[in-house]
């Protein structure tokens, strides 16, 4: 049974960074592709970034390209996402999620099984 908990969440004024963290019990990054989701109120949830260690890639979304970067310390069994320039737009509550690889891995939400309980960020303008 694969168990993430997310923390690093907050409020920050627009412009600003925050990271992000996931703990995932076992080491299982190199098995699992890994993922941040968001969801706001009245709002699907969607993807942000995923990685997937057993291949060396990552995935962006158009929202995130280019101001998020999703990383993990595979000794620390633990996954990241530095936010930076962070816009009003970008509130909401933030999950991590894990997916079995097999050699393949995608910022969709059904492709992910295990999630955490999230953690809120919010933007203010």
């Amino acid at each position: 049974q694969v168990q993430l908990v997310e923390s690093g969440g907050g409020s920050v004024q627009a412009g600003g960074s925050l990271r992000l963290s996931c703990a995932a019990s076992g080491n299982i990054f190199s098995r699992y592709c890994m993922g941040w989701f968001r969801q706001s109120p009245g709002k699907k949830r969607e993807g942000v970034a995923a990685i997937y260690a057993g291949v060396g890639t990552t995935y962006y979304t158009d929202s995130s390209k280019g101001r998020f970067t999703i990383s993990q310390d595979n000794a620390q069994n633990t996954l990241y996402l530095q936010m930076n320039s962070l816009k009003p737009e970008d509130t909401a509550m933030y999950y991590c999620a894990a997916a079995w690889g097999g050699g393949y891995c995608s910022t969709g939400v059904s492709d992910f099984g295990y999630w955490g309980q999230g953690t809120q960020v919010t933007v203010s303008s």
